[in-house]
């Protein structure tokens, strides 16, 4: 899956910020789904924004009656993806090396600027790459995968990027990229985090 992508450099000062959290119980008061769930965005903003915690991420890794909120942006130019791997010193131990359609990262709370999660994810986005053109942003639905260690912890708020140019780059802790179509993404596919092979799986026609 995907998600810790911060630029700082690891160290235990950054790695016990205060991210932001919300409790399972309130995000899945009927019970968790797996994979990705279309919902009024709207809604789930209104609960982050009422139960949100902002808690020691150290913490908040090892602590599953917790969801770390995690924008996860998808940028597609002209029906190819933006396909990056990881780097082996990532700060995400689980995720070093791993190949990533997912853009995204924890939410501070200095971070919090503009009112909905499209401010916040935008935000993300220019932190994590370097992208001059438009963008055209469409939710595809939240994601949840507690499958394995990683996913326990986290809940993504799944977002395409439509980009009017082809001209991306990435920074921070992923080491390569390049803009692919979905057919070229499967052979990856064994080597990518779980997040995106559930992303990759929802995308295909």
């Amino acid at each position: 899956m995907t998600i810790p992508n911060t630029t700082k450099q690891h160290s235990s000062q950054q790695y016990d910020e205060h991210i932001l959290v919300v409790k399972r119980d309130v995000l899945f008061p009927h019970g968790a789904w797996h994979g990705i769930k279309q919902v009024d965005f709207d809604e789930y903003l209104t609960i982050i924004q009422t139960h949100k915690e902002f808690q020691p991420r150290s913490l908040m890794e090892a602590d599953s009656t917790y969801k770390q909120i995690i924008p996860y942006m998808i940028f597609e130019h002209n029906g190819r993806y933006f396909l990056m791997q990881r780097q082996s010193k990532a700060s995400e131990t689980r995720l070093q090396n791993k190949f990533t359609l997912g853009i995204g990262g924890h939410i501070r709370q200095e971070d919090i600027i503009g009112s909905t999660i499209f401010d916040w994810a935008r935000r993300e986005f220019h932190e994590e790459v370097v992208y001059n053109g438009k963008l055209t942003v469409k939710p595809l639905g939240l994601l949840n995968d507690d499958s394995n260690a990683v996913g326990q912890v986290h809940i993504g708020f799944v977002l395409l990027l439509h980009g009017d140019s082809d001209t991306i780059k990435v920074k921070s802790e992923l080491k390569n990229a390049s803009l692919i179509s979905l057919k070229e993404c499967a052979a990856y596919f064994n080597n990518m985090e779980t997040w995106s092979q559930i992303v990759y799986t929802f995308l295909l026609p």
